[in-house]
């Protein structure tokens, strides 16, 4: 008697959701079964890599994360175009980093120009991430919004405090949204409900369920990704079937592991393979998680994670 493998009945599938400009659109989401599960049902979109670039010169990357990017960080135009030139970027994200007050508290309409300019010069879908600092992002991507009419950007974090102004900014000027909540499944949905009653469509929302990095909390995120999923797909919970966005790239490279150097620590070995292979390591936990969507930093890193996803995908 032949075997056969056992197979769970899924009732509902993650949204489809259309990026970027239409002449090179993307669309992410429409699994229909856990991840990767392809025995059991269809994921059609699989998971796409937007590479990370700072409005300004990082002041505390490691060295090594630093080094394929050291002709570029002085510009972010030139950054993003190498990104995608380069390293074949699928996507790109803007982190408005520059903007949080704890920094260099720079105003909107600097943010602004520099959205302007590397959304012009690259064709790909362009995530514009503020600096977690929720008053000033509300602000930053408000100004953002109503100037990049056109543009679809992905924009975030959107959180609870700043739903309103930026979901009716969203709506208007015909941006995506990434729905942002504290590593919580309740207040996932909650978000994701006031949203809709906003009346933003839910082909413009996605959710980032906010991560951790490898060793630093990551098996808790992976658990609430794991019951998002679950939720959505065997439990027909239709405000949790969004595509999932992953910032993971920030989370990782500012770990101990990933900063320091080999003097300092001879038997944790060469930094560049320890934090590359943080990276790629994290990303894959959050693909096997529902990830649809990973914000990465390495290139090294996002080969490894290509030839995962390309792995895990083949038919």
């Amino acid at each position: 008697m032949a075997f056969e493998t056992p197979k769970i009945s899924y009732n509902g599938a993650i949204k489809e959701i259309p990026l970027g400009k239409e002449a090179n659109r993307i669309i992410v989401g429409g699994e229909n079964s856990y991840p990767f599960y392809l025995f059991e049902g269809e994921m059609p979109h699989p998971p796409k890599i937007a590479m990370e670039i700072h409005d300004a010169p990082p002041e505390d990357w490691p060295q090594a994360a630093l080094d394929p990017f050291a002709d570029v960080v002085q510009d972010p135009v030139a950054w993003a175009q190498k990104c995608v030139d380069s390293y074949g970027a699928e996507m790109v994200a803007l982190q408005l980093v520059s903007t949080d007050p704890n920094a260099q508290d720079t105003p909107p309409e600097q943010a602004l120009e520099v959205t302007k300019k590397v959304a012009a010069a690259i064709e790909v879908p362009l995530i514009v991430w503020g600096s977690s600092n929720l008053e000033k992002d509300t602000q930053v991507l408000k100004v953002i919004a109503e100037e990049c009419a056109g543009e679809n950007l992905i924009l975030g974090p959107v959180e609870e405090g700043s739903y309103k102004v930026l979901g009716a900014a969203s709506l208007a000027f015909q941006h995506t949204i990434a729905a942002s909540t504290p590593i919580d499944i309740n207040l996932a949905k909650q978000l994701n409900i006031l949203l809709g009653n906003l009346g933003v469509p839910d082909e413009r929302i996605l959710v980032d369920p906010t991560v951790a990095s490898l060793g630093y909390g990551l098996e808790y995120c992976y658990s609430v990704m794991e019951r998002d999923r679950m939720a959505a797909l065997t439990q027909e919970d239709e405000r949790l079937q969004f595509p999932i966005v992953c910032n993971l790239a920030k989370e990782v490279w500012k770990v101990k592991e990933a900063k320091i150097g080999e003097e300092e620590a001879p038997l944790l070995g060469d930094p560049l393979k320890r934090g590359v292979l943080l990276e790629a390591m994290t990303a894959l936990l959050l693909l096997l998680a529902g990830g649809d969507i990973l914000i990465m930093r390495h290139p090294d890193a996002i080969q490894l994670v290509r030839g995962f996803i390309k792995e895990l995908t083949a038919n």
